[in-house]
């Protein structure tokens, strides 16, 4: 039976607060910083229990990557979760997929598929449905734009080459793009995955539009389609 203690009850240099104040942010566990976030916890449970059931859910095994997980109604759920501490969790979320997209802007570079591949990879592993994404270039291979042009089920997503080839004609683009990620987190292409490959490759040549790559984003890891043969 877990302990309900409250954080004041707790030994000196096992409440949260005190302990990074000491020691560092660095020796707290996930759970002792999400507590320091969630600040208090409800009668009964405090904020280091809490926090647990927000890190291990009985339906997840992620540990802190289920703080991706989290939609805003069902962190209501929670006995001691509110709006406010909902959106703060929800927040966080978004700031830590921000860090990491802006970290990996520093070395990015568009011939390189596992450049791309790091930049995109906080925006699009936690999806649970499968988006393709088209990223748009001009003739020094920087990006010009970018847009969601399909969004399927969890198996399949289907798109039009003509659709992602109007787009890529009106911002001029000389050289495309396609991610997608697969929200099993294997990264291996599908046959439908190199179909559409070809397709968008076939259609770019005829128009004068080079398809660069197509890049499968997986949990932490990718497959440039490009580097396995596919075009």
């Amino acid at each position: 039976m877990k302990s309900t203690n409250t954080i004041k009850e707790m030994y000196l240099e096992e409440r949260p607060y005190e302990k990074c104040e000491q020691f560092g942010a660095g020796n707290l566990t996930d759970v002792e910083l999400l507590a320091v976030l969630l600040r208090t916890g409800t009668r009964g449970e405090n904020s280091i229990q809490l926090a647990e059931k927000i890190l291990h859910p009985v339906f997840a095994q992620d540990g802190i990557l289920n703080i991706h997980q989290w939609s805003m109604e069902q962190l209501m759920r929670l006995k001691g979760i509110g709006k406010v501490k909902a959106i703060q969790i929800l927040c966080l979320s978004e700031l830590a997929k921000r860090l990491a997209k802006a970290s990996a802007y520093t070395g990015l570079n568009f011939s390189t598929p596992a450049s791309i591949a790091q930049y995109y990879m906080e925006d699009m592993r936690h999806l649970k449905q499968e988006i393709i994404k088209l990223l748009l270039l001009n003739t020094k291979t920087r990006l010009i734009g970018e847009s969601n042009i399909s969004k399927g089920t969890i198996n399949a997503s289907i798109v039009s080459p003509r659709e992602l080839f109007v787009e890529a004609l009106q911002k001029n683009a000389v050289s495309i793009i396609l991610l997608h990620n697969h929200p099993s987190g294997d990264p291996t292409p599908s046959k439908e995955d190199i179909l559409i490959t070809r397709r968008v490759r076939d259609a770019g040549e005829l128009i004068g539009i080079e398809l660069l790559d197509h890049i499968v984003i997986g949990n932490n890891c990718f497959t440039s389609l490009r580097e396995k043969g596919f075009i």
